[in-house]
C-alpha cells in the first residue's frame, strides 16, 4: 500500500514515515500544498494523510482540488486546530477521517488500516482465499493455519493481489502500489517477488496466474462442489 504524507513539520513527518514503513507501507512525503496538489494530479496512491496547515497552498484547498478531479482517494486530515468549524469544512470537502494533533501513533495506524481497507472496497478485516487467510489489521498471512514468513515486499504484493482477486494486476500497477519515490524497481524485480511469493503460498485452491506481457492475477478459488445442486427452498 502506497501512502502520500503531506506534512511540513519535519520531526512529525520523519516519525510518521518511519512508523508506517515499519508496518509495511510505502511512504512518499511532500512539504507543501502546491507539491501535494501536483503529485496527486499525476500519481496514484492508496491513502493521503493531509496536514491542513501546509505552506504555499492550504490543506483544504489541496483536498478541494483533489475532489474536483473526481478522485475517491481516502483522505485522513491532520490538524493542530481541533475545532468543529475545521472538522465540518474538511468533511464537507470530502475528507474521510480527521485527527487533531497531538495524537497517538497506534490510533493513527488503526485509522490508516481502516481507510486503506475502505479504499480497496471495504469488506471484512480477514480475507480468506482457499487455504490462505490474511489478517488486514495485523497484516499477517496464514496458510493452513500456519503463519507465513513473508518479507514486507511479499506481504504488500499479497495484499494487492488479494484485494483484486480475479482481476488482472499489471507490473506497473504493482510498482505504483509497492514502491516509494527513488526506488529503482524493475519489472524483473517484480517477477522475482512474485516467484518468491508463489513458492510460499501456492497450494490447492491458491494460484497466482501469469498473463504473459500483461501482469498477474490471483485466481478465484474453485467451487469445492461444482456439480452439487443448490438446496430447494
Amino acid at each position: 500500500m502506497r501512502i502520500l504524507l503531506a506534512e511540513d513539520d519535519n520531526v512529525l513527518a520523519d516519525g510518521l514515515t518511519r512508523s508506517l514503513r515499519q508496518s509495511g507501507y510505502a511512504i512518499d512525503c511532500v512539504k507543501n500544498g502546491e507539491e501535494a496538489d501536483s503529485v496527486l494530479s499525476t500519481q496514484d496512491f492508496d491513502l493521503l494523510i493531509l496536514d491542513l496547515g501546509l505552506p504555499k497552498m492550504p490543506g483544504l484547498e489541496v483536498l478541494r482540488r483533489l475532489r474536483m478531479r473526481n478522485s475517491r482517494l481516502p483522505v485522513l486530515i491532520l490538524t493542530a486546530v481541533d475545532s468543529i468549524e475545521q472538522r465540518v469544512k474538511g468533511l464537507d470537502l470530502g475528507a474521510d477521517d480527521y485527527m487533531a494533533k497531538p495524537f497517538a501513533l497506534s490510533e493513527l495506524e488503526a485509522r490508516v488500516r481502516a481507510l486503506t481497507r475502505r479504499g480497496a472496497g471495504g469488506g471484512p478485516t480477514v480475507i480468506r482465499h482457499g487455504a490462505l487467510t490474511y489478517d488486514q489489521v495485523g497484516r499477517i498471512a496464514y496458510l493452513h493455519d500456519q503463519m507465513l514468513d513473508l518479507s514486507a515486499r511479499e506481504l504488500g504484493l499479497l495484499e494487492v493481489l488479494l484485494q483484486r482477486t480475479g482481476r488482472l494486476v499489471s507490473k506497473e500497477q504493482l510498482v505504483d502500489h509497492l514502491c516509494e519515490w527513488g526506488e529503482e524497481v524493475s519489472n524483473n524485480a517484480i517477477e522475482v517477488y512474485v516467484h518468491r511469493l508463489r513458492k510460499k503460498i501456492e497450494t490447492d485452491g491458491v494460484r497466482i496466474a501469469t498473463v504473459r506481457g500483461l501482469g498477474y492475477c490471483l485466481e478465484k478459488t474453485p467451487d469445492p462442489n461444482p456439480h452439487s445442486t443448490p438446496p430447494s427452498v
